[in-house]
């Protein structure tokens, strides 16, 4: 009587081991074949239009930035998290705190900023990373980015000169 209800219970077993397996995502049409370790270039070019681009490499536990001389304008941070642990980015100064997503190991997320003219704290947000020197700091100073500039033209007197 004992090998019917043995092979009932192995069959049984069997049965619920390969249901957990397909509810895990057996198959490999999910997660690891959908590219999310690497950006899609598309992420890397949705940068609006009078918007400059600034590349920032977020490592463990560093931040490099693709540009030294800001002036006042809009700026996408495409931020890449080439380190082993998870990281974002924050934008802190005068123009208020900005906040990235929180990228994995090897994904990519754009913050899109408008810079005043000021000091600037640049930083990884997540777990004290901060503390850890993962932080950074930018002047933004001189004459806004992106503003056609306007010619001078010398002047001419429209009264007979005669010194008043």
């Amino acid at each position: 009587m004992r090998e019917p209800r043995t092979r009932a219970l192995l069959a049984l077993s069997a049965a619920a081991l390969a249901g957990l397996l397909a509810a895990c995502g057996g198959g490999n049409g999910g997660g690891s074949s959908s590219g999310t370790t690497t950006p899609p270039p598309a992420q890397n070019s949705t940068v609006p239009a009078g918007t400059t681009r600034v590349t920032a490499d977020l490592a463990d536990f560093k931040i490099t930035l693709s540009q030294k001389t800001f002036t006042p304008g809009a700026y996408a941070f495409v931020a890449t998290n080439t380190g082993k642990h998870d990281h974002a980015l924050e934008v802190e100064g005068p123009g208020g705190e900005n906040r990235s997503s929180t990228v994995s190991p090897g994904e990519s997320t754009t913050l899109t900023v408008n810079l005043k003219s000021g000091k600037y704290e640049i930083y990884c947000p997540v777990d004290g990373h901060k503390d850890l020197g993962m932080k950074t700091e930018i002047t933004v100073a001189g004459a806004p980015v992106n503003q056609p500039s306007t010619p001078t033209s010398p002047t001419t007197p429209t009264s007979p000169g005669n010194g008043y």
